[in-house]
């Protein structure tokens, strides 16, 4: 067995948005661990091992059947804690006829997995989305899949200075980033990585709102919460003038392991008025497409493949300053890692 775990159990990852799981049954691959999701009759999230013990096939193959799920391939029936429940074949369930269940919590429209200990599963601990609920219903959301670990896409999350070389198409922001100054912030569990740019021109999110030449004081606020889900506040405002009385969306962008190289990347963003208006948000939606899937995507892809391999700090990464925010993260994971205990000897 490796000496580290590759994944923390004892966190909260994103499961899904709470829109995507329904009466169907979805199947999420996390932590290298196939979950099938679906909602009961009562509005609850069911999290069921996506594998029978049987024959090992996809129960997201087989039907449902009111709240209980019956295999598609020999028809072992089981019940949303994951007890076998009926076996078409004699009646008499074998011992073992059972598969793992895991805690779900929803909290503004995320549902929230716990793959660790459901005894340690502590709802208070799940990170603060309530920026996303609006007056005006659901934010603008989105997923993507990218073929590189969940740590790179936490590098680039922790460090905007990319928006200036890899954003042209998008968020550029001719210079700004260059004319601000960049902070971390160590909360302990929590890191914050900000960047406050002051008397720039208005940046792109209060276009219609502000006048693009109109002088303005901006932020960029980051939050990290292990392992990889982060808060993003984009502002503006007059010179000089409080934030609250600014142009502010706020943002999610959460990261879930698929596998060690592969990772959901879930996002979602307000608007900057609380008003839907499809045209402005059939912008927003092609800027963000632009952003993740045409800008940033192809080039964490392509930095992780570059390792072919070989462990991060292994490569000796040079220090900018500005990354300190993913140096951190990747740090603070790791000791939370160790704290764990390896795979075959928790701690």
């Amino acid at each position: 067995m490796s000496d580290i775990d590759p994944y923390l159990h004892n966190v909260w990852y994103m499961a899904g948005w709470s829109s995507e799981i329904g009466a169907d049954l979805l199947r999420r691959v996390i932590c290298d661990k196939p979950i099938l999701l679906y909602r009961l009759e009562n509005g609850l999230v069911a999290a069921l091992d996506d594998r029978c013990p049987h024959r090992f096939a996809p129960l997201s193959l087989g039907e449902r059947m009111g709240d209980t799920i019956r295999c598609g391939y020999h028809g072992l029936t089981f019940d949303s804690g994951g007890t076998c429940i009926h076996n078409p074949f004699g009646g008499q369930i074998p011992k073992g006829a059972s598969v793992a269940h895991w805690a779900v919590e929803e909290r503004h429209g995320v549902a929230w997995i716990w793959m660790g200990d459901a005894a340690a599963a502590d709802p208070d601990t799940i990170p603060d989305f309530s920026a996303l609920s609006r007056p005006c219903g659901p934010p603008l959301s989105g997923y993507t899949l990218m073929r590189a670990g969940y740590e790179y896409g936490t590098d680039n999350l922790m460090d905007l200075s990319h928006i200036e070389f890899v954003h042209k198409g998008s968020f550029a922001g001719a210079g700004v980033i260059f004319a601000g100054k960049h902070d971390i912030v160590d909360d302990g569990d929590v890191l914050h990585s900000n960047w406050w740019m002051p008397g720039v021109k208005a940046p792109s999110h209060t276009f219609g709102i502000y006048d693009p030449e109109m002088i303005t004081d901006h932020w960029l606020d980051m939050r990290w919460n292990a392992p990889a889900s982060m808060y993003l506040q984009v502002g503006a405002t007059p010179p000089g003038s409080a934030r609250e009385e600014g142009v502010i969306v706020h943002q999610a962008h959460i990261l879930t392991p698929e596998t060690a190289s592969t990772t959901h990347y879930f996002w979602a963003s307000t608007r900057p008025l609380d008003a839907i208006i499809p045209e402005a948000d059939a912008m927003v939606m092609s800027l963000f497409q632009t952003a993740f899937d045409e800008e940033d995507k192809p080039m964490i892809e392509a930095a992780f493949a570059n390792l072919n391999g070989e462990d991060f700090w292994a490569g000796k990464p040079l220090y900018l300053g500005v990354d300190a925010g993913g140096m951190r993260a990747r740090r603070k994971i790791e000791q939370m890692k160790r704290a764990q205990g390896t795979p075959d000897q928790p701690a």
